[in-house]
């Protein structure tokens, strides 16, 4: 592994200007009302990137009034599915011409690798709000067989005013995958961006005014979640809250919404999936891949395959690559196109990452690799790995949210299915076979919302993603997440004297 610190002209030269640090509510960009700010912290150094507007409930009020205005009495909801889908693909055109700033933003807000941010984050972003945008004109009801002289049939209708509060790990990706498809079906909304990470959402807020989304249609509230996401939760007049996060929370955010209005809710929340490699794999490769299974995104990534079950025959060889693809592993600067992994998000999960790997030394499992902080300053960790785990220790059980691998050995498919079902979580599973018939067996016994056979985050906007337990309920991406923002209302009328019914 080479750590790589160091700042170098040639990339530094990506680090963006930071422009918007406002609330952006009803068409413009405010103060909050108290007119207190917090500070947004560059995760490479500990060091402040900007002061940022901080929203409460008096400034969700307006956003939600803003939002109820536009929905009760603005064109958007009534436009043309046609009109919605071309303001929707302007919007995605500005967002790939302004590509570099925004992976930029991304980079140097959450530590995400700017390489990857403008290969796939960015890039990704658009495509999902392109595949929405086509989607708002075939919003289409049912005409029903009815049994009896009446002639029955649905309307799907935008569910109203929404409420996105998204998570820090993937901020570019996440508004997309929220905002999307809410505009597509005709809802007005409000998004709360994670605190850790406010600044690509308030430049996509600026995004859509350009592209000719109306004033009031999406609004953003920067803040923190105790404060402004509880008061999307809590309000009478949101109709929908769509929330990413931890399950605390995700716990936190239903108890509000059935506190209040008895709004619906949609909860993608923790995960800690399991990447089960048999015997009859190419050891080489799926080493590598169960590598990017737990680093990716430097483990701040709710499917990470993070508990590593390996088949006995080939438990040592696989522990032999891994340590020979680790070592190439380059933890530096984001913006260093260099680097495959950058800091973690802020001082918090850097110390509670640091935390579960001296849990994990203290209850006994090996620490094969890493386990140390990196740098003198920002909030890099080495690449951890851990064998010898046992499935009550607390690093097989709890979230991690870091790059922290537990590997642990096993004999048969039937083990393996009730160990990996062994957790209260249920987002993911990666399945690693060329026997068919255990791959058919294993992903259909794992309870969980998404199973990648012999791949692993093969994300796609057609596919629905979402959890069983407590991973939460509901869907992203997919048309699946387009019915979750419109209602089905059901119409019927007598006919009279129809020669048939």
């Amino acid at each position: 592994m080479t750590e790589q610190n160091g700042k170098h002209e040639e990339y530094l030269l990506n680090i963006p200007k930071v422009k918007f640090t406002k609330l952006f509510i009803n068409g413009d960009f405010v103060d909050s009302i108290s007119g207190k700010k917090f500070e947004t912290i560059d995760p490479r150094t500990g060091e402040v990137i900007a002061k940022i507007a901080e929203g409460d409930k008096q400034d969700i009020d307006l956003a939600v009034n803003a939002a109820r205005e536009a929905f009760d009495h603005g064109p958007w909801p009534r436009l043309p599915g046609s009109e919605r889908r071309k303001i929707l693909l302007k919007f995605a055109d500005l967002i790939e011409e302004n590509i570099d700033e925004l992976a930029g933003l991304d980079a140097i807000d959450g530590g995400k690798l700017y390489s990857m941010a403008k290969m796939g984050d960015i890039p990704g972003a658009a495509e999902t709000i392109r595949y929405f945008a086509g989607s708002a004109d075939k919003i289409h009801g049912s005409t029903l067989k009815m049994s009896r002289e009446l002639h029955g049939y649905t309307l799907r209708e935008p569910i109203g005013v929404v409420g996105h509060i998204i998570p820090w790990n993937f901020p570019s990706q996440m508004f997309a995958m929220k905002v999307g498809p809410a505009l597509a079906a005709g809802c007005t909304m409000v998004v709360k961006p994670a605190e850790q990470t406010p600044l690509s959402a308030l430049y996509y807020a600026h995004l859509a005014k350009l592209a000719g989304v109306p004033d009031g249609v999406l609004n953003v509230v920067t803040g923190y979640g105790h404060s402004a996401g509880a008061a999307i939760s809590s309000h009478m007049d949101v109709d929908k809250v769509s929330f990413t996060g931890s399950t605390e929370v995700g716990r936190l955010v239903m108890q509000a919404a059935a506190a209040s209005n008895l709004k619906p809710v949609c909860l993608e929340l923790g995960g800690k999936s399991p990447f089960i490699v048999f015997d009859d794999v190419d050891v080489d490769k799926i080493a590598h891949l169960a590598l990017i299974g737990t680093l990716f995104n430097k483990g701040e990534i709710c499917v990470a395959g993070s508990r590593v079950f390996v088949q006995e025959g080939i438990y040592d060889e696989f522990l032999v690559k891994l340590l020979e693809k680790v070592k190439t592993w380059v933890v530096g600067d984001p913006f260093d196109p260099n680097s495959h992994q950058g800091p973690q998000v802020d001082k918090k999960q850097y110390e509670r990452i640091l935390s579960y790997i001296e849990h994990g030394k203290k209850e006994g499992a090996t620490l094969l690799t890493g386990g140390k902080p990196l740098g003198g300053k920002g909030y890099y960790i080495e690449p951890t790995i851990f064998t010898d785990v046992e499935d009550d220790m607390t690093i097989a059980k709890e979230e991690i949210f870091g790059p922290v691998m537990s590997v642990m050995k096993f004999k048969t498919v039937e083990e393996v299915i009730k160990r990996a079902n062994a957790t209260k979580y249920g987002l993911a599973a990666g399945v690693m076979t060329n026997n068919l018939n255990i791959a058919n067996t294993v992903s259909r016994s794992i309870r969980a919302g998404v199973i990648w056979v012999n791949c692993y985050f093969a994300f796609d906007r057609d596919l629905p993603y979402g959890g069983y337990k407590m991973s939460g309920f509901g869907r992203d991406m997919g048309m699946e997440s387009l019915d979750a923002y419109l209602q089905v209302k059901s119409v019927a009328m007598p006919i009279h004297d129809s020669p048939w019914l």
